[in-house]
């Protein structure tokens, strides 16, 4: 059970773009939200680059928003919206993941986001294994805004990571080999647990740190031809 891991932030890292605000796009063209909404996100946003976000605030707005929707009226928003962004999602991010799937990997997408916006990306990248922040219910059904356990954000990623490998009677550090692929200096922690980090689109903090490091760094995105990836 110690064959090597493959673990992939979603937002600016596999995808170009980030998943919440093109959820929240896609809502506003429907007429679900109205342009405010997204320039309350994008302030959510820019707390996030800085460093000073409150995840579980964020996440009672936004998901909290959904409140008055029954999940199946949401279902059926999410599967066209999984239908509208698969030309969006980078074919080398696609052939990245499919080249650590073959070579026997144990692969997850590890995200922020909430688990009913991340699992539509996981499909069309290839991954079925999605370790994101966990909308609750409510006793009517629908989505609350609160989470179930803490988001999958900062050092929690390494939590929801460490949980996930348990669960299969592994943990990361027998792995042979790991891999995480981020863009955000948020995700250190899982960054320095690994044996193979790869910066990928960096922000400012993590391309100054993987600098001083010496890691892979992707400035133009995902690849297949950054290093070896070795079979399990």
């Amino acid at each position: 059970m110690n064959s090597p891991i493959a673990l992939f932030d979603l937002d600016h890292t596999l995808i170009p773009f980030d998943s919440g605000n093109a959820f929240a796009r896609f809502l506003i063209e429907r007429g679900v939200h109205n342009e405010a909404f997204e320039q309350r996100y994008l302030t959510y946003c820019r707390e996030y680059a800085a460093g000073t976000l409150d995840m579980t605030a964020m996440h009672r707005f936004t998901v909290g928003s959904l409140a008055a929707h029954s999940r199946e009226t949401i279902a059926g928003w999410l599967a066209a919206f999984e239908s509208s962004m698969a030309a969006s999602v980078p074919q080398a991010s696609i052939a990245l993941v499919a080249q650590h799937r073959q070579a026997g990997h144990r692969c997850a997408l590890v995200t922020a986001t909430t688990r009913f916006i991340a699992e539509p990306f996981g499909r069309l990248l290839g991954l079925p294994v999605v370790l994101a922040t966990e909308p609750a219910l409510g006793d009517d059904g629908h989505y609350t805004g609160e989470t179930v356990g803490p988001p999958c954000f900062r050092a929690d990623k390494l939590v929801h990571v460490n949980a996930w490998l348990a669960g299969e009677g592994a943990t990361l550090a027998q792995a042979q080999r790991s891999w995480f692929y981020s863009d955000s200096i948020n995700d250190l922690a899982l960054l320095e647990a690994v044996t193979d980090p790869v910066a990928v689109r960096p922000d400012a903090a993590l391309a100054a740190h993987a600098l001083r490091r010496g890691w892979p760094v992707l400035v133009d995105g995902p690849t297949t031809a950054h290093g070896t990836i070795a079979h399990a």
